[in-house]
C-alpha cells in the first residue's frame, strides 16, 4: 500500500493495529525550538530517529540529550537513535531550529531497557555495473539484538544516480521456518533532489503480474505480502528509512524469488548484507 506524502500534525502514518502492516508502528513528528512532544505506545516497542535536526529525549525518567546530529537532510550526517520500551512514555524536546524525527515501532510483549545509538552499523553491497549499488546504515541491527524484542530498524541509500534496492526479489510473509519468517515492512522514502521519484513494485506471486507505485519524496509504503523491489530514476539518489517488525522472532529470513534468486551469487556483497538482519 502507497500513502502519499501529507501534512501528518505529528499523528501516526502507521498506527496500532494498523489492517495491512498491523506488526508495524510508524509517525513522523515536526517540531521547532523549544517545542515538545510526547508519545506512549502500548503493546509496541519503539526508536526514535531524528531524520533532521536534534531533540533532548526522556525515556521513563532517563536522559539522552541532543540525538541527532545532521543537518539539512538525511544525507548530512549520520543517524542516531534512542530504543524505547514497550507502552513507556517518551518526551521528545526540540533542542534545534526544527526537527523532524521519525518513530519506528514493532508489535512486542516485553518490556526491556531503553538505550541510545550513537554509532551504526554500515553495510555496502552489490555494484554499479548491476545497477545494485546499496549502503544500509542498521541503528536497531545486529549489534542490537540481546537488548531489542522484534523491532529493526535502519536507513538504505542508492549509492549513485539510478540503480536498485531490494533485488533479488524476496519476500517475508509467512512464518515457515527456516524457510521464511513473517516480517511486517513499512519504508519512508526521499529523494536527492527532492523532486526525484521512483518506483515500488509489490508482485504477490512469481512470474504473474504485480502492482507498481509511484514513489515521491515522503511516500510511505507499506508492505504485507509480496516480493518487493523498488527503483530510482537516473540521476537521482534515493533513501528510505526501514522499520521491520517480526511476528515470533527478531532475525529476518527473506525467501528469495525462485526466478531470480540465482543472482543472490551473481551480486557482490548481498550474502553479508543478509546476515545483518538479525
Amino acid at each position: 500500500m502507497h500513502i502519499a506524502p501529507y501534512d501528518n500534525q505529528n499523528k501516526p502514518i502507521v498506527g496500532a493495529d494498523d489492517s495491512t502492516v498491523p506488526l508495524n508502528y510508524f509517525n513522523i513528528v515536526k517540531l521547532r525550538r523549544g517545542e515538545a512532544f510526547e508519545y506512549q505506545v502500548p503493546g509496541y516497542e519503539t526508536c526514535i530517529v531524528p531524520a533532521t535536526g536534534s531533540v533532548d529525549v526522556d525515556v521513563k525518567g532517563l536522559q539522552f540529550p541532543k540525538l541527532g546530529k545532521r543537518g539539512e537532510d538525511v544525507w548530512d550526517g549520520e543517524p542516531e537513535g534512542v530504543y524505547v520500551p514497550v507502552g513507556a512514555k517518551a518526551q521528545l524536546v526540540c533542542v534545534s531550529d526544527k526537527t523532524e524525527v521519525f518513530i519506528a515501532g514493532a508489535k512486542y510483549d516485553k518490556v526491556l531497557d531503553p538505550f541510545d545509538v550513537r554509532q551504526h552499523d554500515l553495510v555496502q553491497y552489490g555494484s554499479d555495473d548491476t545497477k545494485t549499488h546499496r549502503k544500509i546504515k542498521h541503528i536497531l541491527g545486529q549489534k542490537q539484538h540481546d537488548k531489542v524484542g522484534r523491532l529493526l530498524v535502519s536507513e538504505l541509500f542508492t549509492v549513485g544516480q539510478g540503480g536498485w534496492s531490494g533485488f533479488p526479489s524476496h519476500k517475508h510473509d509467512t512464518n515457515r521456518l527456516p524457510d521464511e519468517s513473517r516480517h511486517d515492512e513499512t519504508y519512508n522514502f526521499r529523494f536527492k533532489p527532492n523532486w526525484g521519484s521512483g518506483l515500488q513494485m509489490l508482485q504477490r506471486e512469481d512470474n504473474e503480474p504485480g502492482d507498481a507505485y509511484h514513489i515521491v519524496d515522503g511516500s510511505t509504503i507499506c508492505i504485507d505480502n509480496g516480493y518487493h523491489p523498488c527503483c530510482v530514476l537516473p540521476g537521482y539518489e534515493m533513501y528510505y528509512f526501514t522499520i521491520l517488525g517480526g511476528l515470533t522472532q527478531r532475525s529476518l529470513v527473506q525467501y528469495f524469488q525462485p526466478t531470480h534468486a540465482y543472482q543472490i551469487e551473481t551480486i557482490p556483497g548481498i550474502k553479508d548484507m543478509i546476515a545483518k538482519f538479525k
